[in-house]
């Protein structure tokens, strides 16, 4: 079973837990990244969650999502979840916030990047149901629409605020 760090809001490890403690409701905070991946015509790709998720299957999510291992860095995971989700290889990502998000069975670190990429994107299908590139107007329209995570729309929201 896959080991996550427990950590606090300024980053600091303070132990661990399994998956399955992290998202079975007691909501230790843990770390993961987010990839917002765009093209060089400021198109967002965002991934459909399979169905088989446990958090918000079949909802529209960021480009890239994952869980960082215990005594993994946060680079190290960003560019592992980018090769495994989509197949790409990630080069120069820009940090640009971390904040807490909560769930109903969770409590998350997000750690947040972007990058622009153009090259090919084989998303995982285990992991990605569909993905495409998404213009600023299509997110615009659809926000609030139950098609996007919650989580998703928050950070969009942030990022347009930039």
């Amino acid at each position: 079973e896959e080991i996550f760090p427990v950590v606090d809001e300024k980053k600091h490890v303070l132990g661990f837990a399994t998956r399955k403690f992290c998202h079975a409701g007691s909501k230790p905070l843990h770390p993961v990244v987010h990839l917002h991946v765009y093209n060089k015509n400021g198109d967002l790709y965002l991934q459909k969650r399979s169905m088989n998720k446990d958090i918000q299957p079949g909802k529209w999510d960021t480009s890239v999502g994952g869980h960082i291992n215990y005594g993994e860095q946060i680079i190290d995971a960003l560019m592992r979840e980018a090769k495994e989700e989509l197949g790409i290889d990630v080069v120069n990502p820009v940090v640009l916030f971390s904040y807490v998000f909560e769930s109903e069975i969770e409590k998350e670190l997000v750690n947040s990047f972007s990058v622009i990429y153009d090259g090919q994107i084989l998303p995982d299908p285990e992991e990605v149901t569909e993905g495409r590139f998404w213009s600023r107007e299509e997110i615009d329209n659809n926000i609030g629409k139950d098609i996007f995570t919650p989580n998703f729309e928050f950070e969009y929201k942030e990022i347009m605020a930039l």
